[in-house]
């Protein structure tokens, strides 16, 4: 009596490959809090003091870490950003440090919440900037995050890290 059927054991070959392969692309997920990858380390973090905060009509606030010197995404364009997203302790909730490649979306589309939409929007390519984004441009349902990260609660604010690293299609002399 065959107790593992084909269909299992191929099920099962895929699953583990899978986990295999991406735990080669994870990229400090296993190092405690003070050792993950950021995009604004200790220096930055004192010179961000120094930077004037802007706030936008909706609420959103931000400093620019670096400005970029390219062209801004237009809205609908593919944009491909590195981000590092916490609770307002500092606590790290998700990052595309931690997968190791940039994070690819429509900005101005709503395929990531509002608040990061609007700040990469204004934006230059090469450009780094912290954004501080209330509860309800962020995740006005909550958020419930992997294992081990800390909960995002309803209407909370989150502090978003970004860099703009690139627009697929849109080089610097387009602008």
């Amino acid at each position: 009596m065959n107790l593992v059927s084909r269909r299992d054991l191929i099920g099962l070959v895929l699953g583990v490959s899978t986990l295999i392969l991406d735990s080669f692309d994870a990229k400090g997920a296993g190092l405690p809090p003070e050792e993950k990858p950021r995009l604004c380390d200790d220096a930055c973090e004192k010179e961000l003091e120094n930077v004037p905060m802007v706030t936008t009509e909706s609420g959103l606030q931000y400093k620019d870490i670096k400005v970029g010197q390219g062209p801004s995404p237009p809205v609908g364009f593919q944009v491909a950003a590195n981000y590092v997203a916490m609770i307002p302790s500092g606590q790290i909730f998700d990052s595309s440090l931690e997968k190791g490649r940039p994070y690819i979306f429509r900005v101005g589309s709503g395929q990531v919440v509002k608040g990061l939409d609007e700040g990469i929007l204004t934006m230059k390519t090469g450009g780094k900037r912290r954004l501080y984004i209330p509860g309800p441009l962020a995740f006005p349902k909550g958020l419930v995050s992997a294992p081990g990260r800390p909960r995002v609660a309803p209407n909370s604010p989150v502090i978003f890290d970004v860099s703009l690293e690139y627009i697929p299609g849109l080089e610097a002399d387009e602008e």
